[in-house]
């Protein structure tokens, strides 16, 4: 058995992103899901281009602020104490914009594999 209690302000953040990333699942080498912590300032965002998964779920989990994510159906406006869930094959891009407050959002996706690929709303 294995168990961890993760202080997530004492993680490093990930290098090269547009907003700030903390691994639990990497701080535990967890294997079967990914879990991150961003803490997204207006006119940040949290995934590197709009983007798809071929077989990853993911849970976008808002503690607080409110998270924007827009779909090829319509934008939404995620606030604290909601959840957000992409199903594969489900275009997303998630930010705060720069009118928008300090978002912080627990993302949970399973299995953590790197299946993304980039979508272009502009094309059929």
């Amino acid at each position: 058995m294995g168990h961890h209690h993760v202080q997530v302000s004492e993680l490093e953040p990930a290098p090269d992103r547009p907003s700030t990333k903390r691994s639990v699942s990497d701080a535990c080498g967890l294997e079967k899901l990914a879990a991150h912590v961003y803490e997204v300032a207006p006119g940040e965002e949290i995934p590197l281009a709009y983007h798809y998964h071929d077989e990853q779920e993911e849970v976008f989990y808002v503690t607080e602020g409110a998270l924007h994510v827009e779909t090829p159906e319509e934008e939404y406006v995620v606030p604290a104490g909601d959840a957000f869930v992409c199903e594969p094959e489900s275009p997303q891009f998630a930010a705060v914009p720069e009118d928008g407050v300090a978002t912080t959002v627990f993302v949970v996706g399973a299995p953590p594999v790197d299946d993304v690929h980039p979508y272009d709303p502009e094309e059929p």
